[in-house]
């Protein structure tokens, strides 16, 4: 019988958390040995004892067939004695019957002891039997009493706990701590709500609320923490909820935290001096007795540290962006295929032909473009090398790539290379071989796709796009915005720049199936970009670990003082399975994803709708100045001032509308009574200005507002449909172009305006121009107002989390 003492570690919130991680690398060394991957519960107990975290109760282990006196039965502290059965295989103990308390007298517990040995195989494989797909491997095509049997031969005996009552045993009083190394993010932290019923609060509870899950790598104990107060979980245990007392300080959950952080960043796969990975870590639940945090149940799981692949030269995205040198193949000489289609367009958008080279045998030029027979014939080597051939040709074709050294960057645009099982091969040797040549001195040639529509670059001028123009007119002008949209679906980003058409980014990228280049390469190259100062990406599953270099990234753009706008398909299993489908990716869990992608300082937005108009936003608020989330809200119709101040507030955002200053309120008093609505109006916000209300006053309110030192933002419905105002195109009585129309006099207010300024034209189509036109010109609008205040509030909460993260950074 083995005797389990434990030690206390606990210290102040202020001082670093002690963590003996020599001692628990041997924990994980010792189950090796014996062939385990997962440590048994009285184990994760004497890892807790060396965490620097509360102290766990004291445990005996009882080996199966000990014969145990009565002295070693009654060793622990107490009235009653907590039996668990301990097996390798059986990690819900509970559901099968092997968890009990009784008496802590000796012929009570061996009693248990021996029941607790043979009620838990049969009631595990009863379990089994009903539902196969619980059946771990090696019991899978057992049945009956062979199955019992295999059960009970893997059972190493009982443990003997330390009865330890609860203060409270009501709802909310359990909190479930855990680590769990992620494919895409690496080691996320979570907590919130335990007990057995926790899967069931996460998802009957509101976003957040349940619980709450971070990157190791992005956030400390403290601002984890931060992360937690907003959880029931917490209003429980602090005693916020009508009749609950506290039963934890602030600080030992801080502690608690902290001890998890460290030791999820220590035995991690990011760490490359781990010598054991793990990969799921997860007390459920801590109770609470007389303010100790006592972990009840606890499992581990671990793994030893895998290789690594060879660092990208994400500096060569640079030639690819901006290429001196273009080399095509697949282009064909008799008809419009998809590379041909390149060919025009890249042509189109300004490469000269000169500079572009197509290799075709036979052939001396293609619309006015010289040919080569083969790579060995192109005359330097390539910035970019667009491969526009059939799948099947690919491999042959990187290999020819790669051992001639003949490109910089390579554009795979071909689909079908990975995304079906009769692929998968294929995409395995293309990806070894590009592995391989990242591994020379030079790092080899970078590879974007394949599955993509390829890029296109404005300050490169280039277009390797193959949509024709008909269906997808190219901008003619020089003009774009300092912005870049990388989509890892092709057709995503054309539809929402054909549905959104003031869009005006410098880069568009395809990132297709991320056969080399990742979401995270392109997060790293354009956040050192003096080209631009947004980034909107469209993600579908990440590559391994580059969830959390795509983070990281994100993190240092903000820094930075750029706007990341953020938006991931698959978040249902439905979901999940349509985009694995769709370009090979492997998504992975939409809640962790979006808890890091936010704590890194990303806007995420939650539909494709909202994705286009937060882009929008970013892109035409560049410049403005964003110092708080005070709303001043007007409109000529009551329906949209009430309808912005109902939406102020969501689970997802929160601003307040904004005191108007006395000096505000007495201009505001002088323009409505100049135009005789005084008696008809009412100064408060949001401001109702009525439907009589002309061009000037609309403007006038805007510019009261906007030298409002209480005001940080301005919503303004521009009265589309009202009689007096000039809303609509070529009209006598209403003419738009004039300089007097709220159009044009908005445009030019906004032009002197830091704040930001949005727009709301609530009508049919006939008043497409006046939307299209203030877009066009720098003023964003909607055509509706809760639409509109619901992307700017995520836009400004965004703007003000990336201003503390730039204070705690210089801190």
């Amino acid at each position: 019988m083995n005797v389990l003492p434990t030690e206390s570690h606990t210290q102040s919130s202020h001082d670093a958390v002690t963590i003996q991680f020599d001692a628990i690398s041997e924990i994980f060394r010792a189950a090796q040995e014996e062939g385990r991957d997962r440590l048994f519960e009285y184990e994760v107990y004497n890892l807790l004892s060396r965490s620097g975290a509360e102290t766990p109760p004291k445990s005996i282990l009882v080996p199966r067939g000990a014969r145990s006196s009565d002295d070693e039965l009654l060793a622990l502290p107490g009235e009653k004695v907590v039996l668990k059965i301990v097996s390798p295989t059986i990690i819900h103990k509970t559901e099968v019957g092997g968890v009990r308390i009784v008496k802590k007298e000796p012929n009570a517990i061996r009693s248990a002891i021996r029941k607790i040995q043979y009620e838990v195989p049969e009631n595990y494989a009863a379990e089994i039997e009903r539902n196969v797909s619980l059946a771990p491997a090696k019991y899978r095509g057992l049945s009956g009493q062979e199955l019992i049997a295999a059960i009970s031969g893997d059972i190493k005996g009982v443990l003997l706990v330390q009865f330890m009552p609860p203060d409270s045993s009501s709802f909310g009083n359990e909190l479930i701590v855990g680590l769990r190394n992620t494919r895409e993010f690496g080691m996320i932290l979570s907590a919130g709500l335990g007990g057995t019923d926790t899967e069931l609060y996460a998802k009957r509870f509101r976003k957040g609320q349940a619980i709450v899950a971070a990157s190791c790598e992005l956030v400390d104990g403290e601002a984890f923490f931060a992360m937690f107060k907003k959880t029931i979980s917490y209003r429980k245990l602090a005693g916020l909820t009508r009749g609950q007392r506290r039963v934890v300080t602030d600080e030992q959950l801080i502690e608690c935290f902290n001890s998890f952080l460290e030791m999820g960043r220590k035995f991690s796969s990011t760490n490359p001096e781990a010598d054991f990975i793990i990969e799921e870590m997860e007390i459920n639940p801590y109770a609470f007795t007389n303010f100790l945090m006592v972990p009840l149940d606890g499992m581990c799981r671990f793994s030893l540290p895998g290789t690594r692949k060879n660092a990208r030269p994400v500096v060569k995205i640079r030639n690819m962006l901006h290429p001196k040198k273009v080399g095509i193949i697949g282009v064909s000489a008799t008809r419009q295929n998809f590379a041909r289609t390149i060919l025009h367009n890249m042509l189109e958008s300004g490469m000269a032909r000169e500079d572009v080279f197509i290799l075709r045998d036979g052939v001396d030029s293609i619309d006015g473009v010289k040919c080569f027979p083969n790579l060995e014939s192109l005359p330097e080597k390539m910035d970019l090398f667009v491969v526009g051939v059939a799948a099947k040709h690919v491999p042959a074709l990187v290999n020819d790539v790669v051992r001639l050294d003949v490109a910089q960057s390579v554009m795979l645009i071909p689909g079908g290379l990975g995304e079906t099982a009769d692929s998968k091969e294929d995409a395995a040797r293309v990806m070894a071989a590009i592995d391989e040549a990242h591994g020379t001195d030079d790092g080899g040639p970078i590879f974007i796709g394949a599955n993509c529509m390829g890029v296109i670059s404005r300050p490169g001028k280039y277009d390797t796009w193959f949509i024709p123009d008909e269906k997808f007119p190219r901008a003619k002008t020089t003009e774009y915005r300092r912005a870049a949209l990388i989509s890892q679906s092709g057709a995503f980003m054309v539809h929402r720049l054909s549905q959104t058409p003031a869009l005006n980014p410098a880069y568009m990228l395809s990132m297709g199936n991320q056969t080399d280049l990742t979401l995270g390469d392109m997060m790293k190259y354009f956040k050192n970009s003096d080209e631009v100062d947004v980034i909107a990406i469209y993600a579908e599953g990440f590559n391994d670990l580059d969830g959390l270099e795509f983070c990281t990234a994100v993190r240092e753009a903000v820094l930075a003082g750029k706007d990341v706008v953020f938006y991931k398909a698959g978040r249902t299993p439905e979901g999940k399975d349509a985009t694995s489908g769709h370009t090979a990716s492997l998504a992975g869990d939409y809640m962790v994803c979006e808890s890091c992608v936010r704590q890194a300082g990303a806007i995420v937005a939650q539909t494709f709708t909202e994705f286009q108009d937060l882009f929008l936003m970013a892109e035409t608020m560049a410049d403005k100045k964003v110092t708080g989330n005070r709303l001043a809200a007007v409109s000529g119709c009551g329906f949209e001032a009430v309808g912005i101040a109902d939406s102020i507030q969501s689970d997802d955002y929160k601003m307040s509308l904004a005191s108007f200053s006395p000096q505000s309120r007495e201009r505001i008093g002088e323009v409505l009574k100049a135009e005789r609505l005084d008696s008809l109006v009412s100064v408060h916000n949001p401001l109702d200005i009525n439907a009589g209300a002309n061009d000037q006053t609309h403007v006038d309110m805007v510019k009261i507002l906007a030298a409002d030192e209480n005001v940080d933002a301005v919503v303004i419905g521009l009265g589309p449909l009202g009689p007096t105002t000039k809303t609509l195109p070529g009209s006598e009585a209403f003419p738009m172009e004039s300089d007097a129309s709220v159009v044009n006099m908005i445009i030019e207010t906004n032009k002197t305006m830091d704040k930001p300024l949005v727009g709301v034209v609530d009508g049919g189509e006939m008043f497409d121009p006046m939307r299209r036109t203030l877009n066009a010109n720098g003023v964003l609008v909607f055509p509706v107002c809760d639409r509109a205040v619901a992307c700017l509030a995520k836009f400004i909460e965004s703007r003000l989390y990336a201003d503390v993260l730039r204070q705690t950074a210089q801190a």
